[in-house]
This record gives C-alpha cells, structure tokens and sequence, in this order.
C-alpha cells in the first residue's frame, strides 16, 4: 500500500479533478475508483468524488499494490475483425461469456484476449475485466470494441456514455409490429421482485431509449434493426418485452416455453460505429448475421 499526504492550496476544485493533477501517471477514472472505494479522505474523513477541495484541506491518498491478473489465459480461437496499437475489434459467437463471473471463470472472452494479448490490455476495469470497454451478454453475438491500453479505454468509454458511439443490432421478436419504425423510451433498472433481472422502472431505473425499424414481417415474428441511444444492461431484451414483442429464444424476458429450438436470444451487434480513440478519425464496422439467425430467418420465410 502507497500512501501520500497533501495539503491543499487550492479551492472549489473538485476532488477527481484536483487529485488527478496532483497525481502523475494515474487517471481521473482511477481517482476515481480510490475515491469511491474510500482509498481518500479528506481531514480523516471519507468524501464523495464530488467534493469540493478548499484550502487547507488535508488529503490523504492510498493507493492499493496492483495485483496480478488471476484470469488464466486460454487459447481459444477469436474472431478478430480488426486490430491495431490501441484496439481490437471482435466478433463474439453467440455462446461465449465476456467475461470471467460467479459460474464462468473460463472459456471466456477475457481468458481468450489474455492469450492473444498477453499484458497489452487496459486495466481501468480491474483484474476480472481487462480491455473491456462495453459488454455484449453471453447469448448475443456479434461486436465489441477492446481497448489495449488506458488511454485508448477512456477515450471509449467517454465516447460511449456520450451516445455517441454506434450500435446497430438485429433480432427477431415475437408477434407482428405493425409500425414500420419506432422509439422505445422508458428507463431500466434493477426487477424490484427479482434482483437478477432488469425491467422498466420508473422509481429507480436510468433513462434508455432504443429506436427500432422492421425489415421483415413474418406469420407471427418480426425482423427488426435496432440502434441504441443509451446501453443499459439487457437493454433490448427488457424494452422489446416491455412492448409486447419478446426477443425470440429469451427466457429470461419471453417465458420458459419458446416455439423455436433456439438456445439463448436471437439477438446480433450487427454495426459498431466510433471515433479512434488516437487519431480521432470515425471508424464503423459490420458483421455478418450469424448461421443460427440465418436459419431462422429461412425457417420463418418457408412457413
């Protein structure tokens, strides 16, 4: 454990900001996270990341020692679209955890990228998390960005909760949309009866909005485009739920019985779109649609 001790002689600066010029090679996400973890006090007392430092103030600062990553690297073939100093661009089967969790400690996406990567990965996320900007949940498939080092992760991330980072999926859902395209506005929090699942809530949810477009009606299913404004966690499969038109293959927001012998949800990160985070130039990637979905697709067109 590091500790260092400042005294102030600033004011009205907040703490993360402050801290983060005080501190060399150590990023505000990172101040961040000491600050939350109550690694900073400020005159013995515990503060929130935005406090504002006056003068005179007496800040003390632990810094954790790093601990070595405990994900044990796997050789397991990925799909890599695109890579280069800063990123990697996957594209993740449908199946595969991303990273590792309670009942998931291999076989993961992380496990994979330890192999293929070694140490050249960021590590704002942690141990269990390196180079993960943003997640896709086990039974999507299709894109993700990784970043491989600090910098590059929180150009991303900054990006990312800006909205302005582009994410286009495809799925098939239940019933017939009539509407040719629409807008899901409803916010996304935590199922008060069951803690594991996520659902529209209005007392506590944050705010996610997913704008939706056909591309094919079927007898009782519907192709759609979807692109996500916001990315709240399960954030399609809780609004198309939440409309009456469940994903296809989702139990967990469809129901246990499914008319399809699909495992997991038919759901694809199809487009991913956003600026480089070196060079700043806009860069949009494009997979194509996986056999599983291809299939169905071809089941649903012969009925």
């Amino acid at each position: 454990m590091k500790e260092i001790s400042i005294i102030s002689e600033d004011e009205g600066i907040r703490i993360d900001v402050w801290l983060t010029s005080k501190l060399e090679d150590i990023s505000r996400t990172y101040v961040q996270k000491l600050i939350t973890d109550s690694n900073v006090t400020v005159n013995d007392k515990v503060v929130k990341t935005n406090y504002k430092i006056k003068a005179g103030d007496k800040v003390r600062v632990e810094i954790p020692e790093p601990r070595k990553l405990e994900v044990i690297p796997e050789k397991i073939n990925i799909d890599i679209v695109y890579e280069d100093d800063d990123i990697i661009i996957v594209n993740k089967p449908k199946g595969m955890v991303v990273h590792p969790a309670a009942g998931n400690y291999s076989g993961t996406l992380v496990n994979a990228l330890m192999d293929y990567c070694g140490d050249r990965l960021s590590d704002i996320n942690g141990v269990i998390r390196p180079g993960i900007v943003h997640r896709i949940d086990k039974d999507t498939s299709g894109l993700l960005v990784v970043a491989k080092n600090n910098q590059a992760h929180e150009k991303l991330s900054a990006e990312l909760k800006t909205t302005k980072l582009k994410r286009v999926y495809e799925t098939i859902v239940q019933g017939v949309i009539v509407e040719e395209s629409g807008t899901i506005d409803a916010p996304i929090g935590r199922h008060e009866a069951d803690r594991k699942k996520m659902s529209v809530n209005t007392r506590t949810g944050k705010r996610a909005v997913t704008h939706f477009k056909v591309l094919e009606r079927f007898n009782n299913a519907t192709y759609l485009e979807v692109r996500l404004e916001t990315g709240r966690t399960h954030q399609i499969r809780v609004h198309m739920a939440y409309i009456g038109h469940p994903v296809i293959g989702d139990k967990v927001y469809g129901g246990k019985q499914q008319k399809y012998s699909i495992e997991g949800q038919v759901l694809h990160a199809k487009t991913l779109g956003f600026h480089h985070p070196t060079t700043g130039k806009y860069m949009e990637f494009t997979s194509q649609l996986p056999e599983y979905f291809i299939n169905l697709l071809k089941q649903l067109r012969e009925a």
